[in-house]
């Protein structure tokens, strides 16, 4: 049987990988239909509700025949406001994110999006927690910086454009308030995090459905079935299933961890870009991406050294 840090560590790689075919399937639909980012953000936290929605009910009917292992309960205003914040955090980050490949394709804005979040994560810890970034973290925000830089200031032909870039720095910071919060609120235990992505996935449902109507609901198209297929997919792979295992693996591996495999949704993202939505990648955005990329990893190696540390000081002589 894997022990839990190794079945976590599974959890987050498919996870990753799952995520990184959203923007794919985004794509795919904007190529074939008129529904905007806002409908599909809507379609596809409606769809991942419903899918939780099962989930829980087959969890809960699975407690009530056998034995059913419980925890703790979570305080209420805390449980409250964990999934009001992740709900908020969920929407933002799913619809700036779609908006984001729309306005400048799906490669660049996974990049920045995914490049941004960690180097804002860090950011947020310091000032809300304390944390302290060092040397390596210092150099590591330079360095994504810099490769957002050289994204924003090197596209060619509108392979790169500013308002793209802007909405996946939005993107990056709903993600990354999430990661916080949890983080925050964790310290003392976490709570469900199936029935808390759930409760967050309604909340956008909610909140992004006028807005949704606004924009055009229902697609029009001429690939009707095409289109159903791709949203049940996206409702399906890269949210309630991957989201349910995210917050898994996260709840047991160190985030500086959790952060290298994280790397796998951007990259998977432009092998599939560059594969099967042939899009080209100038000499700015493959250098923009190395440094992205090399920052984060810097970043998540300063983080975990600082753990080793911390650890080997918490241990008696």
């Amino acid at each position: 049987m894997p022990s839990p840090v190794g079945r976590s560590l599974l959890y987050l790689i498919v996870a990753g990988v799952a995520w990184g075919t959203a923007g794919a399937a985004a794509s795919l639909v904007f190529q074939v239909s008129d529904m905007g980012p806002l409908a599909l953000s809507f379609w596809r936290c409606a769809g991942g509700l419903v899918l939780l929605l099962g989930a829980l009910v087959w969890r809960s009917r699975r407690a009530t025949a056998g034995a059913a292992a419980g925890g703790p309960a979570e305080p209420r205003r805390r449980r409250l406001l964990r999934i009001l914040a992740t709900g908020i955090g969920l929407t933002v980050f799913q619809s700036a994110y779609f908006a984001a490949v729309q306005a400048t394709g799906l490669a660049v804005g996974t990049v920045v999006t995914l490049g941004a979040g960690p180097v804002l994560i860090a950011v947020g810890a310091r000032l809300t927690m304390g944390e302290r970034l060092g040397r390596g973290g210092v150099i590591a925000v330079t360095g994504a910086l810099v490769g957002l830089m050289v994204l924003v200031l090197g596209g060619e032909g509108g392979t790169v454009r500013p308002v793209g870039i802007a909405l996946a720095v939005l993107a990056a910071a709903g993600y990354a308030a999430i990661t916080l919060l949890t983080r925050w609120l964790g310290r003392d235990g976490g709570g469900d995090s199936l029935s808390t992505t759930a409760w967050a996935f309604a909340i956008g449902s909610v909140g992004l459905l006028p807005m949704a109507i606004g924009e055009g609901l229902l697609p029009h198209t001429a690939e009707l079935g095409r289109v159903v297929w791709l949203l049940a997919y996206v409702a399906a792979v890269p949210t309630a299933l991957a989201y349910a295992l995210y917050f898994a693996g996260a709840a047991v591996v160190r985030a500086a961890t959790v952060s290298v495999i994280m790397l796998l949704e951007p990259v998977s993202a432009a092998v599939i870009a560059v594969t099967v939505l042939d899009e080209q990648l100038t000499a700015a955005t493959v250098v923009g991406t190395l440094l992205l990329l090399a920052a984060v990893a810097g970043l998540a190696v300063a983080e975990a050294r600082v753990a080793v540390v911390r650890r080997r000081a918490a241990v008696p002589a």
